[in-house]
């Protein structure tokens, strides 16, 4: 299957999300753009590799590509390889003395490594077919957000993680189970230590 090679375009703040971005690829041969609406974290870790800003101390990214380098691992490119029910899926292609190895990642991280990495980005035509779009010479990055961007997270149709001061008695467990997931894949681990704890207690009784 044909791969096309993606360049990053831009990157802004999306209007329809709180705490989201919409990262811009576009095709190297082509007008065809790739919207994807990210994590705040992500698009910080992505923004500060393209400006070349060095943060204090090491971001989770920039730990990753230490060890990487350390055990002579390299990333050879990252694959955006399927779309569905607007989420895309993303897989590091890498190598360590001649032995490739893919690995299923977050788009978001992986294009943050291929950053790092200096490698380069791929999809496929059905992807681009499905989701990408073409702007006019005139249109700002930030106008894809109008354009219906297919979202690598669906966190606008989901009920917020409960905060410490929630009460939890009357959540069903089904619920608090898709709380915990959520909030594992938020990486706030408090929140998803505090529903562990409801669900544990409800399993005893």
């Amino acid at each position: 299957m044909k791969k096309h090679k993606l360049e990053i375009i831009g990157l802004s703040y999306s209007q329809t999300q709180s705490g989201a971005y919409a990262l811009v690829l576009g095709e190297e041969d082509g007008k065809r753009r790739l919207p994807i609406i990210i994590g705040s974290f992500e698009a910080q870790a992505i923004a500060i590799e393209l400006e070349k800003m060095k943060p204090s101390r090491p971001l989770t990214h920039d730990l990753f590509k230490t060890f990487a380098d350390s055990f002579n691992i390299t990333i050879k490119e990252v694959i955006i390889y399927n779309l569905v029910e607007g989420i895309f899926f993303a897989k590091l292609i890498c190598d360590r003395e001649g032995k490739e190895v893919e690995i299923d990642a977050r788009t978001s991280d992986s294009i943050a490594l291929a950053i790092r990495f200096s490698c380069p980005i791929y999809t496929y035509e059905f992807i681009l077919s499905a989701a990408g779009i073409i702007l006019d010479e005139s249109e700002e990055i930030e106008s894809v957000i109008e354009k219906g961007i297919v979202e690598e997270f669906e966190e606008s149709e989901e009920d917020e993680v409960p905060g410490e001061s929630d009460d939890l008695s009357n959540v069903s467990v089904k619920k608090l189970d898709e709380f915990l997931k959520q909030a594992i894949s938020d990486e706030a681990y408090e929140d998803a230590s505090r529903i562990k704890k409801e669900i544990d207690k409800r399993k005893k009784k």
